[in-house]
């Protein structure tokens, strides 16, 4: 049997609904958004962007899964998750990408190799 990860909910930094942050919020720990952010987020794990959620800014961090509304550039290590209802408005930058119906996305999508930098195709080299 696999060992779940099991998440310490004193160390998930959280905006909940009805909230406003404007600002950087910089964390080694994972992030949940509910409410609205402006700024910019960066995160060693991973980030939720919730379905209440208006985000206008830039996020770097290692996971993200998108179900709110999103206005600026993402850069994601590890896997980008764009959840049915989401709608982001940006550049993508990520490894892997899960789309599901029903969200909407408007900009350029890049995807990463395995150590962070964008693959090239053979018909490029």
């Amino acid at each position: 049997m696999a060992k779940m990860e099991q998440i310490n909910v004193n160390t998930v930094s959280r905006i909940s609904e009805g909230t406003f942050f404007k600002g950087t919020m910089v964390s080694p720990h994972d992030i949940r958004v509910d409410g609205d952010f402006e700024g910019d987020i960066t995160s060693e794990g991973k980030v939720v962007i919730g379905e209440s959620a208006t985000f206008l800014g830039n996020i770097v961090c290692s996971d993200l899964d998108f179900w709110g509304k999103v206005k600026g550039d993402v850069v994601v290590k590890n896997t980008l998750s764009l959840h049915n209802g989401c709608q982001i408005n940006g550049n993508l930058k990520t490894r892997k990408l899960y789309v599901e119906m029903g969200s909407s996305f408007n900009g350029t999508c890049t995807m990463l190799g395995e150590d962070g930098n964008a693959e090239v195709s053979e018909q490029e080299s």
